[in-house]
């Protein structure tokens, strides 16, 4: 679960970053409005959820929504302000916000409204994800792998369960490792040159207790592929 936090108050948008990274959110803060937009207009990441502050420099909250749904982008959007009328809150919803939360707030409010922005849009986070005989569990960050008469669950962490979840998101494709990082890592993460293979061997060793570390393959000289063949029921 990637999201876009845009906040130019600097210790409010740490602490919120802090909060989703223990919730396992891969979690890009931002500082600005003209920052954020490159980012959501760029493809080299995908975000799943977006907070936006309404008041932002270069590009404010409001238009930051009015943009994407003006693109026909419906990425769910939760608004941070201190405007606690009900004329800005019409204005937020009206410009393309999907949910309003008025500072100061708990972050346990701000967790409830993003669960419940998944609930709107299931297809965000669905209860389980499954290829072939292996299916990754979201409430317990397992994967169980389910062979004749046998059923065994492996329990992840938090990065091998994104990139189990990135290839059975793309079976049989072939993905580089830049596609990878820049799905997986945030933006302004330390950049290590083999973080990529080193997760992968971490993950097949984990796999190969379900004997379906075949699955992912190196194409050489290009990247990786899940060959969803090794998992087949």
């Amino acid at each position: 679960m990637r999201v876009l936090l845009v906040e130019d108050e600097p210790d409010l948008g740490r602490a919120i970053k802090r909060t989703l990274n223990r919730e396992k959110y891969i979690v890009d803060l931002v500082l600005d409005g003209a920052e954020a937009w490159h980012y959501l207009e760029t493809d080299w990441t995908q975000y799943t959820l977006a907070i936006f502050d309404w008041l932002l420099p270069g590009i404010s909250g409001i238009e930051l929504c009015q943009r994407l749904r003006q693109q026909h982008n419906s990425l769910p959007v939760l608004i941070l302000t201190a405007k606690d009328r009900m004329e800005d809150k019409v204005t937020g919803l009206d410009a393309g916000a999907d949910d309003y939360l008025v500072k100061p707030f708990g972050m346990a409010e701000l967790l409830a409204r993003l669960r419940a922005l998944q609930r709107r849009v299931p297809q965000i986070q669905p209860q389980q994800l499954q290829v072939g005989n292996l299916t990754l569990d979201y409430k317990t960050h397992t994967v169980c792998a389910r062979n004749v008469g046998t059923q065994q669950v492996i329990v992840l962490t938090a990065k091998e369960f994104q990139l189990l979840e990135y290839f059975l998101q793309h079976p049989n494709q072939i993905v580089t490792s830049d596609q990878i990082r820049n799905q997986l890592w945030e933006v302004n993460a330390e950049s290590v040159s083999n973080v990529v293979a080193a997760q992968i061997r971490l993950l097949r060793r984990k796999l190969a207790q379900t004997g379906s570390d075949r699955s992912i393959e190196t194409v050489h000289g290009i990247g990786y592929r899940f060959n969803s063949t090794y998992v087949s029921k």
